[in-house]
Protein backbone atom coordinates (compact mmCIF):
# COMPACT_ATOMS: atom_id res chain seq x y z
CA UNK A 1 0.00 0.00 0.00
CA UNK A 2 1.29 3.47 -0.87
CA UNK A 3 2.46 5.64 2.03
CA UNK A 4 2.52 8.98 0.27
CA UNK A 5 1.12 11.31 -2.33
CA UNK A 6 3.67 13.22 -4.37
CA UNK A 7 2.81 16.88 -4.90
CA UNK A 8 5.56 18.65 -6.79
CA UNK A 9 8.71 18.22 -4.71
CA UNK A 10 6.98 17.83 -1.34
CA UNK A 11 5.42 14.55 -0.32
CA UNK A 12 2.41 14.34 1.97
CA UNK A 13 2.00 11.41 4.33
CA UNK A 14 -1.04 9.17 4.01
CA UNK A 15 -0.14 7.34 7.20
CA UNK A 16 -1.98 8.70 10.25
CA UNK A 17 -1.60 8.62 14.03
CA UNK A 18 -3.06 5.36 15.33
CA UNK A 19 -2.42 3.53 12.04
CA UNK A 20 -1.05 0.01 12.44
CA UNK A 21 1.57 -1.26 10.03
CA UNK A 22 4.00 -4.10 9.58
CA UNK A 23 7.58 -3.63 8.50
CA UNK A 24 10.68 -5.62 7.71
CA UNK A 25 14.20 -4.54 6.92
CA UNK A 26 15.20 -4.92 3.27
CA UNK A 27 18.42 -6.86 3.12
CA UNK A 28 20.02 -9.89 1.55
CA UNK A 29 19.10 -12.06 4.54
CA UNK A 30 15.49 -12.84 5.50
CA UNK A 31 14.17 -10.32 8.01
CA UNK A 32 11.59 -10.92 10.71
CA UNK A 33 8.34 -9.06 10.11
CA UNK A 34 7.41 -6.71 12.96
CA UNK A 35 4.34 -4.58 13.72
CA UNK A 36 3.99 -1.06 15.07
CA UNK A 37 1.46 1.73 15.68
CA UNK A 38 2.04 5.34 14.58
CA UNK A 39 2.23 7.86 17.44
CA UNK A 40 3.35 10.96 15.49
CA UNK A 41 3.91 12.10 11.90
CA UNK A 42 6.32 15.03 11.67
CA UNK A 43 7.64 17.35 9.00
CA UNK A 44 11.32 18.23 8.74
CA UNK A 45 10.57 21.58 10.46
CA UNK A 46 8.77 19.83 13.32
CA UNK A 47 11.90 17.67 13.69
CA UNK A 48 13.90 20.92 13.98
CA UNK A 49 15.70 20.53 10.64
CA UNK A 50 16.47 23.20 8.06
CA UNK A 51 15.14 23.51 4.51
CA UNK A 52 18.16 21.76 2.95
CA UNK A 53 16.89 18.45 4.39
CA UNK A 54 13.82 18.72 2.12
CA UNK A 55 16.04 17.52 -0.76
CA UNK A 56 16.54 14.18 1.02
CA UNK A 57 13.70 13.47 3.47
CA UNK A 58 9.95 14.02 3.09
CA UNK A 59 8.65 13.32 6.61
CA UNK A 60 9.21 11.36 9.82
CA UNK A 61 7.02 8.76 11.50
CA UNK A 62 7.32 7.89 15.18
CA UNK A 63 5.78 4.60 16.32
CA UNK A 64 5.88 1.98 19.03
CA UNK A 65 6.27 -1.71 18.39
CA UNK A 66 3.47 -4.16 19.14
CA UNK A 67 3.29 -6.19 21.16
CA UNK A 68 4.78 -3.61 23.51
CA UNK A 69 8.05 -4.49 25.17
CA UNK A 70 8.74 -4.11 28.87
CA UNK A 71 10.54 -0.84 28.20
CA UNK A 72 8.82 0.70 25.15
CA UNK A 73 11.12 2.40 22.69
CA UNK A 74 10.09 4.99 20.13
CA UNK A 75 10.81 3.76 16.61
CA UNK A 76 11.62 6.51 14.11
CA UNK A 77 11.07 5.97 10.38
CA UNK A 78 12.11 8.46 7.70
CA UNK A 79 10.43 8.76 4.30
CA UNK A 80 13.05 9.70 1.74
CA UNK A 81 12.33 11.77 -1.33
CA UNK A 82 13.64 8.75 -3.25
CA UNK A 83 10.34 7.04 -2.32
CA UNK A 84 11.94 4.65 0.17
CA UNK A 85 11.36 4.31 3.92
CA UNK A 86 14.30 4.03 6.31
CA UNK A 87 14.69 2.79 9.90
CA UNK A 88 18.08 3.03 11.64
CA UNK A 89 19.60 4.00 8.29
CA UNK A 90 18.38 0.80 6.62
CA UNK A 91 15.68 0.57 3.98
CA UNK A 92 12.46 -1.07 5.18
CA UNK A 93 9.30 -2.35 3.51
CA UNK A 94 6.08 -1.00 5.09
CA UNK A 95 2.60 -2.50 4.74
CA UNK A 96 -0.34 -0.58 6.24
CA UNK A 97 -2.87 -2.67 8.20
CA UNK A 98 -6.58 -2.01 8.78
Amino acid sequence: MNLLIQQGIQMQSEIKVGQRFKFCISSDTPSQERQAVVTRVLSNREEGLGPEVDYYLAYWVEAYEIPETETPTTLVFERGNDGNVYFDGRQVIITLLN
